[in-house]
């Protein structure tokens, strides 16, 4: 049949009527969302939501933006250059002990306690054998506060034990020239270094106290969101959501199709990135409302209370009050 350029416009004019009309976001314009990300696990799900076209199905379009810390991603949270961002508490909870209100905890991606831990060479044994030895962490990071945690559980006083602050990136080739007797680390390079010849794991994450009591590891991922950005945009925080958490039940139910894509992101093996994605517990977005209002939280602001004990921060914030269930 041969189309008329009225027909034709009618015909435009009524398929944009209907697509408005049903409201699917795709048919509509994007929202952007400025993500902070790294190649850490705690981003997989938004990497995944992104790379799999479910932020796309959702209308959003995301804008990854790659920090090399928690510290500098929160930084840009509070500056406005990142409007979602996974990051480790510790550098939330410093924030939130300074006041600051520019950003909310909308969501818990996953547990990750096996995939982060110290890891030790030359017949070390316990903690207590640490004594006078070099352990290299990164500083003000969860695995710092793992290494505080257990020295203290072990007895020994702080100037027992040379703690070096080395960047996380620079701790495998550190503990491979002998420069430090002990490294602590979270995935990707907790699984180089723990591949070296004559390297064990001595403790992980769940060895940390508040493990047992709150499922809480030293430095739990969170997601947050900048306030100013939920306010304008509330639906589109929630369509984000439900594409984040359609990542998430493919990294727990469907883990060998999801490290695929993953590999491009942090460039390990596809045994290795396998295994950083079995190795963490994935949480569902029906699991959201009990984390974000039972023991979990109050595990969290016992570490806030753990961080002022170990000097990490000056005081320890309400947690509750930078918790925000609407989303989910």
């Amino acid at each position: 049949m041969a189309f008329s350029r009225r027909v034709f416009l009618h015909t435009v004019a009524a398929g944009s009527a209907v697509a408005v009309a049903g409201m699917p976001l795709t048919a509509l314009a994007a929202t952007q969302v400025k993500y902070g990300g790294s190649a850490w696990l705690g981003h997989y799900p938004a990497y995944l939501a992104m790379t799999e076209g479910f932020l796309k199905e959702a209308g959003i379009e995301q804008d990854w933006q790659s920090f090399g810390t928690s510290s500098s991603r929160m930084s840009a949270v509070m500056s406005g250059g990142v409007d979602i961002a996974c990051t480790g508490i510790v550098s939330a909870l410093a924030l939130m002990a300074r006041g600051a209100k520019q950003f909310s905890v909308i969501a818990i991606p996953e547990n990750f306690g096996r995939v982060e831990g110290l890891m030790v060479r030359g017949g070390v044994k316990s903690i207590q054998e640490l004594k006078g030895k070099k352990v290299g962490v990164t500083f003000a990071s969860s695995a710092h506060l793992l290494v505080l945690d257990l020295i203290a559980k072990a007895g020994l006083k702080p100037d027992e034990v040379t703690v070096l602050n080395v960047p996380a990136p620079e701790l495998p080739a550190a503990m491979q020239a002998g420069q430090i007797d002990a490294a602590a680390a979270w995935t990707p390079q907790f699984d180089a270094i723990r591949k070296q010849p004559g390297v064990m794991v001595l403790a992980d994450d769940t060895q940390f106290s508040l493990y047992q009591s709150n499922k809480v590891t030293p430095g739990p991922d969170v997601l947050v969101v900048r306030r100013a950005f939920a306010e304008k945009n509330p639906e589109a925080v929630k369509a984000y959501l439900s594409a984040y958490f359609r990542a998430t039940a493919l990294l727990r139910d469907k883990p060998e199709q999801a490290a695929g894509p993953l590999s491009k992101l942090t460039n390990l093996s596809t045994e290795d990135q396998l295994a950083a994605v079995k190795g963490a517990d994935w949480y569902s977005q029906a699991q959201q409302a009990e984390l974000l209002k039972g023991p979990y939280i109050e595990g969290l602001q016992k570490l806030a209370e753990l961080l002022v004990s170990h000097k990490q921060i000056d005081k320890a914030p309400t947690v509750k009050e930078w918790i925000d269930t609407s989303f989910v």
